[in-house]
């Protein structure tokens, strides 16, 4: 993973680095700590200038610095993982390997053939000296942030970064659409001063749909947040991107017909493990169910073993047992998701590897006053007895109840049930149950520092409340429980799997049940539609920039291509039944999954999501509303 910038001038009057922020060259560090490297590339004719900067977190391959240039001066920097498509070899960088790849493009339709047959998250920028553009853009899903900002018409800059500075000036930064590769003619910008994008759009190559309709979609949808000086047109050869996963099947049989409203009392009572068995039983469903784990286990095996494990590169000698260090962390709650995750990386993580189970926790609001209003301390005593408790550690087994209680929040609860779980499944696996531990003070100073420009550009109470517990979680820090005793314990794992994309997909949030009330499956499945349409958006972007802060990489095993398009291919009535209770219809087929994994009661949890999960939602205003803009994320001055 990378941080990735690029500044481009159009016969400005100002240096170039001028437009080059000190804040957000420190933030593109955080995310690529291996290597820092600046290049400038001038016109021959001064008209225009571009200033790329790369930052590179080492995760495969040998350690390859950022920007690159090759001898006909096109310039490449690359945030992205490659796990099929283009043959990455386990000694090559996969930075290198595309690098090569468009170094022999030699039309437009070259260069949209090779993106379109990666799998894997990216964004790019890439500099093609001899035609004097410059290509950007990112995956299908948006798994890899890149903003841009788009200049007043006087400065003609053009800036793009995986992360950003929170900007209370006119010039704010957006999110760049996950609608396919941009391209700017730099020389043609140059002569006419100002700015033009052309995009160059996904399409699905069995669609039906005119490409002029597309265009026409695509354009009237990136073009509504775009300034009025800046327009976009459409590629004059009318080339666009195949989309790398089917279309999502809308086929509704009347065996699944059954209408909202369906009397589901006599199983209302009746939720329980048994009830998944019951489906079972039925060999089409199994063998449905079966396919859905093979095609769910290679993308988590993908995405846990594309990583460099060495030997002790100075000694060459492999470090004992004890001394093994985590290299894949998962964000866990102990929910359906994060423990088929868990469940299906046990069985690809080298065994002697430990697993890092990443739980979060917000101190419940009236143990915080309660702590406030009785401890004496200095108030850096109770930051540290907040976070560490020492009576409650001497004996975990005799004190489980006074164990930590004011984090005994629902994730943390449902988190240690999974962990005995997974234990059953390989109690040879070390599985190390990291218990992050967040006060409000804590809380309030890293939003200040840090968080609330890495959740920019959004800014609502919603991405506020996921994008703490997300960065808490992802630092991993926190304590693990070793021989009956916490010990503080710092997650080295440079890789961190999310279940973000079941949800979207099998209907697990609760409004996708409002729908189905409403307008039935064919609500649903629209509604379910426009959730991957619109996730790059809402929350993949962010998800990135929180954890690359860590300078660790996020990785998305259902969003997987080949995961989603199995999905695609499936009515809706083979992956949720929204007849049934909460806790067994929505996400039914990966209940079922994780029923022949041999998962047990948490098979049957009903969706939580993490802000209330955590209870980071309850430290908060609870006249809020989940879509408010936030206050929290403006800026303000640092106490």
């Amino acid at each position: 993973m990378c941080g990735i910038c690029c500044i481009v001038t159009l016969c400005s009057q100002h240096a170039i680095r001028d437009f080059f922020s000190e804040d957000i060259l420190c933030r593109l560090g955080k995310r690529g700590p291996d290597s820092s490297q600046q290049l400038i590339k001038t016109a021959s004719d001064l008209s225009y200038e571009c200033l790329f900067s790369g930052h590179v977190l080492h995760l495969r391959g040998l350690m390859t610095p950022q920007p690159l240039e090759d001898a006909n001066n096109n310039v490449f920097l690359w945030n992205g993982e490659i796990f099929s498509g283009v043959h990455v070899g386990d000694l090559e960088n996969d930075t290198e390997v595309m690098f090569r790849h468009l170094g022999l493009c030699s039309s437009e339709a070259d260069i949209l053939s090779l993106f379109s047959s990666l799998r894997g998250p990216w964004s790019f920028i890439y500099y093609q000296a001899s035609r004097d553009s410059l290509w950007f853009g990112r995956d299908y899903f948006g798994r890899r942030s890149l903003l841009w900002q788009l200049n007043n018409e006087v400065d003609n800059a053009f800036s793009l970064t995986s992360v950003s500075v929170c900007s209370e000036s006119g010039n704010r930064w957006q999110e760049v659409p996950a609608s396919g590769i941009f391209k700017i003619d730099l020389k043609g910008c140059a002569a006419t001063k100002s700015l033009s994008l052309t995009l160059f759009p996904w399409k699905y190559s069995c669609t039906e749909k005119a490409v002029e309709e597309i265009f026409i979609n695509v354009l009237d949808q990136v073009s509504k947040d775009l300034p009025n000086h800046i327009p976009l047109v459409m590629n004059e050869s009318k080339l666009c991107l195949r989309a790398p996963v089917i279309p999502l099947n809308k086929t509704i049989s009347e065996a699944s017909g059954q209408c909202a409203g369906t009397n589901i009392s006599n199983i209302t009572h009746m939720v329980s493990v048994k009830t998944l068995e019951g489906f079972l039983v039925e060999e089409h469903k199994r063998k449905i169910v079966h396919q859905f784990i093979d095609v769910l286990n290679e993308a988590v095996k993908r995405r846990v073993l594309s990583l460099f494990r060495d030997e002790d590169q100075k000694t060459r000698e492999i470090p004992s047992m004890s001394n093994r260090k985590s290299y894949v962390a998962v964000l866990f709650s102990g929910g359906i998701d994060s423990m088929v995750i868990a469940a299906l990386a046990d069985k690809h993580v080298p065994l002697e590897e430990p697993i890092d189970l990443l739980n979060v926790a917000f101190i419940r609001k009236e143990q915080a006053k309660r702590k406030g209003a009785t401890k004496k301390h200095t108030s850096q005593e109770v930051h540290f007895d907040l976070l560490c408790p020492q009576e409650s550690y001497k004996d975990l087994d005799t004190k489980s109840d006074a164990h930590l209680s004011c984090f005994d929040v629902p994730d943390r609860i449902t988190g240690r049930a999974g962990l005995k779980e997974l234990e059953a499944i390989n109690p040879l696996r070390t599985w190390n149950f990291v218990e992050i531990n967040v006060v409000p003070e804590e809380l309030k100073k890293m939003r200040q520092q840090r968080i609330n420009h890495l959740i920019y550009p959004l800014d609502t109470v919603l991405d506020d409340s996921i994008g703490c517990a997300i960065w808490f979680a992802s630092r991993g820090e926190g304590f693990i429980s070793q021989h009956g005793e916490l010990k503080p314990y710092n997650s080295p794992a440079k890789v961190v799997l999310t279940g973000i994309g079941a949800d979207e997909q099998l209907a697990g949030y609760s409004r996708h049940r409002v729908c189905f009330k409403k307008d039935g499956l064919q609500g649903l499945n629209k509604e379910l539609e426009m959730e991957l349409d619109r996730i790059s958006s809402r929350n993949l972007g962010r998800d990135d920039r929180i954890i690359g802060d860590h300078g660790k990489e996020a990785r998305f095993p259902f969003l997987d291509e080949d995961v989603v398009s199995f999905l695609n291919s499936l009515p809706i009535s083979e992956k949720a039944d929204l007849t049934l209770p909460r806790g067994i219809g929505e996400k039914l087929i990966l209940r079922l999954a994780a029923k022949e994994l041999g998962l047990t009661a948490s098979t049957i949890l009903p969706k939580r999501a993490v802000q209330f999960g955590s209870r980071i939602a309850k430290l908060e205003s609870n006249s809020e509303k989940a879509s408010d803009t936030c206050s929290r994320l403006k800026l303000f001055s640092a106490d």
